[in-house]
């Protein structure tokens, strides 16, 4: 965990390095809540501040954008816009994580007004969420300071309004906390983290959790089972592959079953079809989807929702060694189906096919991947959002709300049945991949399907904003860990609803 976080009560000494205050910037300026106190530490804080000082400040409607007001003694103060309302979420977010760069490697308060909000859970969750977010770094894995969350409302906040903001700081943190174990994952070299180093390690992590059990399999068992397809594109390697199977149970009643299934490739070379060196440079992030689903299923385990969730993550390499599958060969997937392999770096469909063989067997009420699937999904989406297709209307809307909530963008698309004969085959019942340059994603997602044997599915390609260059607002430069809250955002309304 990258910063802790609790809430306490309003101090007559704040000892924080930082006391920030989240603030709605309106085209008059801020004016801040009355039960925000008009002295801390050592600087007097006015009701208002004008558009002007704000202008001059660079605090603005933009969420994350700050004022920074400094006293010879004593903490310095900043208000932290959220933009318009405190009750978005992902404004919410980008203050907290501006919080967390204005503090650096201190300690901060945050002076949260819950006056008239709907859900201060909601509010103080995200808060939290994104200052953790933010403060996640590879190179120091040591706890950085505390964020305290101040509550304040006039009169005295509530005991349940209390609680709901102690529930809504807990959640935010046990969130952003399987975002960055996940992104830790992804940002660990390929060298030091094989398919046995990463099962090893979803081993470790997930089995202390209460309600959870987990079975990792080997080579042997894998080609028992007739996992052709991972197998296959393992053959290149020296590493042998593993499938981790990892499934919560909840003490209390069921409220149905969720299977996840994330694509582990630990280093995509692409095979014998190898891919250019500049496009091989961040091909450790080819195992993102694995690292998305097992973190979810924490996640799911620390907030004891009352779901049953299963996670799948096929774990493989894919390189070019004297046993490397061939454009041309053919392979044998669990539920029988033969595929022609033309490109081996279209490898993630296979490993894929197998875990969803898996998964449907399951008969699951709804069944998630992800994946870094296509490249053809960053061309069509960018960076920043990712691809969503579902075999199943409601469970999209579900994805979509769960999206929205999160902050991680999705866009549906498609699945365009009148391009499921490009994958047609001669010799075999598919083809690995269609025509070359022609709805790439799409057909992709085509042959996904062809293995959930008619469960609720849906797919997210996140090939794009699974990396973010630089570091901006939450983000941080690196493995993004896309996925991972909009997942346990859905499994959170799923288990209430």
């Amino acid at each position: 965990m990258a910063r802790t976080a609790r809430v306490v009560a309003l101090k007559d000494a704040l000892v924080a390095d930082l006391v920030a205050l989240p603030v709605t910037v309106a085209a008059d300026g801020v004016r801040l809540d009355g039960s925000v106190p008009g002295r801390v530490g050592e600087v007097d804080l006015p009701r208002a501040f004008d558009a002007g000082w704000c202008e001059r400040r660079g605090l603005s409607a933009t969420p994350g954008s700050s004022a920074v007001l400094r006293a010879a003694s004593g903490p310095a103060v900043a208000l932290v816009s959220v933009g318009p309302s405190l009750e978005e979420p992902d404004g919410v977010r980008l203050a907290g994580a501006a919080i967390a760069r204005l503090a650096g490697e201190g300690s901060a308060s945050a002076l949260l007004a819950v006056t008239g909000l709907v859900d201060p859970a909601r509010v103080a969750g995200s808060l939290v969420e994104g200052a953790v977010l933010a403060s996640y770094r590879f190179k120091r894995p040591e706890t950085d300071g505390t964020l305290e969350v101040v509550a304040l409302s006039t009169p005295l906040p509530s005991v349940p309004v209390h609680d709901a903001v102690v529930a809504g700081v807990a959640r935010g943190v046990v969130v952003a906390d399987a975002a960055n174990w996940a992104k830790r994952l992804i940002d660990t070299p390929a060298g030091d983290l094989t398919p046995k180093e990463l099962a090893r390690t979803f081993d470790l992590r997930l089995s202390v959790l209460d309600g959870v059990s987990v079975e990792v399999w080997t080579e042997s068992r894998i080609r028992e089972e007739g996992l052709g397809g991972l197998l296959g594109v393992g053959l290149g390697s020296a590493q042998p592959a593993r499938l981790v199977r990892a499934t919560y149970t909840p003490a209390s009643a069921s409220r149905g079953h969720v299977v996840l299934v994330g694509k582990g490739v630990t280093f995509d070379s692409g095979g014998l079809s190898l891919k250019p060196a500049e496009a091989m440079m961040a091909m450790k992030t080819d195992m993102t989807g694995a690292a998305v689903v097992m973190a979810a299923l924490a996640a799911a385990a620390q907030l004891r929702l009352g779901l049953s969730v299963t996670a799948i993550a096929p774990l493989t390499e894919n390189l070019p060694g004297d046993q490397a599958i061939k454009p041309g060969d053919v392979l044998r997937t669990r539920d029988g189906t033969t595929v022609e392999v033309l490109n081996t770096d279209a490898e993630g469909r296979l490993i894929l096919a197998d875990a969803l063989g898996l998964a449907a067997e399951a008969e699951p009420d709804a069944i998630v991947d992800v994946a870094t699937l296509t490249g053809a999904q960053r061309v069509a989406l960018g960076d920043e959002i990712g691809a969503l297709f579902a075999s199943d209307d409601a469970l999209a809307e579900e994805m979509l709300e769960a999206s929205a909530a999160s902050g991680e963008a999705l866009w549906r698309l498609p699945l365009a049945a009148t391009y499921a004969a490009a994958l047609d085959s001669e010799i075999a019942d598919l083809k690995n991949i269609g025509r070359p340059g022609v709805a790439g994603t799409i057909v992709a997602a085509l042959f996904l399907q062809r293995f959930t044997k008619g469960r609720a599915w849906a797919h997210l390609d996140v090939a794009g904003p699974a990396r973010s260059d630089a570091a901006k607002g939450y983000l941080t430069k690196g493995g993004t860990a896309f996925g991972t809250r909009a997942l346990v955002e859905f499994l959170t309304r799923r288990a209430s609803r």
